[in-house]
């Protein structure tokens, strides 16, 4: 099939300051960070959390990991769940996160993006593997790190997971200048060990 014929489409990436309309989140944002920064020796950044907005054949998705609120409704997209904290809290919904791949969905506090929007692809096979990959996303702990890459799985994780996992070029994606997106490069480094498994699973039956 040409180019021509394929459906429009686009990845568009959103980078939010944490706690965008929460004081509480940003404050405590600010803290963490700044003691992070005392301990790695370096100066103190913005912090940043991520959305994915996917148009493929005339329809949009917003893709985002959040708190569970209201338990299961589909009218928000909701692919899959994981814990937060700690896997034995994850037994009550306050303390579970949601992944959303909500058709005609709302990002919260998108007028305080920064930098954004940042279309990363207009590419109708990324666009689509995008949104399959999106119920596949490793439903690891919140705020933990389980997979021992050095930092937290959380909703940046997610995002680059499945950027990364989609076969975009991550090399030239990241948060906006002087801020930090952490959780990142624990979805990167996730995505890439699958990668490997894959290509390790297909060289041995070769």
């Amino acid at each position: 099939m040409s180019d021509e014929a394929s459906p429009p489409a686009d990845v568009t990436l959103y980078w939010l300051p944490l706690g965008a309309g929460g004081h509480c989140i940003r404050l405590n944002g600010r803290i963490f960070e700044a003691l992070q920064a005392r301990h790695q020796h370096r100066l103190v950044r913005d912090l940043y959390h991520s959305a994915l907005q996917v148009h493929l054949g005339g329809q949009r998705f917003v893709i985002e990991m959040t708190p569970v609120l209201g338990g299961h409704n589909t009218d928000r997209g909701v692919v899959c769940e994981g814990p937060v904290g700690f896997r034995l809290l994850g037994r009550s919904p306050l303390f579970r996160y949601e992944v959303r791949r909500w058709h005609d969905g709302t990002i919260p506090d998108l007028a305080e993006a920064v930098g954004s929007p940042y279309i990363v692809s207009v590419d109708a096979t990324r666009a689509r593997e995008v949104l399959r990959l999106a119920p596949l996303v490793p439903a690891l702990v919140w705020g933990r790190d389980e997979s021992h890459t050095g930092e937290m799985w959380n909703s940046n994780s997610l995002t680059a997971w499945l950027l990364a996992a989609s076969g975009h070029q991550m090399e030239t994606i990241g948060p906006p200048a002087h801020g930090r997106a952490p959780g990142w490069q624990a979805g990167l480094a996730v995505a890439g060990r699958s990668d490997a498994s894959r290509h390790h699973r297909a060289t041995s039956s070769g």
